[in-house]
């Protein structure tokens, strides 16, 4: 007779706004022997409260998701529920974004064009080591890399920079955080300062590279 704790499913919530891509990552999930996809998100605040309601073993969350992102709501989850694994499966395989990801509380890191079965070895990893890297990702944390976003501006800064990025003009970007257009405007200057950036065009590819929006 088998131990009912040997037979426990790994209960996972999936996040990606794409619903073509979280479908394809579920059906590979459910191919897996023991384990069950409880739940699915499309962004970082729908993921939070799943994890809140449902309290699954792992969170499999994509970065760059509208509203809230996938950083974001790993830090969030991490502050809430520290007994929660999370990994990241993502398409950015820059080290900052690995870093990023890490500092906020993930504890593995999953490429989206990995071959089908690291899916599961970075499940069955996480759940008895603890981390999971991807061998791609592992190799390139052991290279010298450039500061992180974080190390280059401030959290207000970022979320002016994301907007900014998106296209939003200095008074919709005001209205949104609760801000004067020139305290915006202010923050814009700053942020080109530190970044040596010289035009919104510039910022918007730093966005990119940075994973702040989706190219």
């Amino acid at each position: 007779m088998k131990n009912p704790a040997t037979t426990k499913a790994i209960r996972i919530v999936l996040a990606d706004d794409h619903d073509l891509v979280r479908s394809g990552i579920k059906a590979l999930l459910t191919m897996v022997a023991g384990v069950e996809v409880i739940a699915e998100a499309r962004d970082g605040q729908e993921l939070i409260t799943l994890v809140d309601d449902l309290m699954p073993d792992i969170v499999m969350t994509d970065i760059s998701m509208p509203g809230m992102d996938g950083i974001t709501a790993i830090s969030e989850i991490h502050a809430r529920h520290p007994e929660v694994r999370l990994l990241v499966l993502s398409m950015y395989d820059t080290v900052d974004f690995v870093k990023r990801a890490v500092a906020n509380g993930a504890c593995g890191y999953l490429m989206k064009d990995a071959p089908p079965f690291e899916l599961e070895q970075a499940v069955r990893s996480v759940m008895a080591t603890g981390s999971y890297f991807s061998p791609s990702i592992a190799q390139r944390l052991l290279q010298p890399s450039e500061p992180t976003i974080d190390d280059e501006l401030t959290h207000r800064q970022i979320e002016i920079l994301k907007l900014i990025a998106q296209g939003r003009a200095s008074k919709e970007i005001a209205y949104e955080l609760g801000l004067s257009p020139k305290t915006v405007d202010v923050h814009r200057a700053r942020i080109m300062e530190r970044l040596h950036l010289n035009d919104i065009a510039s910022l918007t590819l730093y966005a990119v590279r940075k994973g702040l929006i989706k190219p």
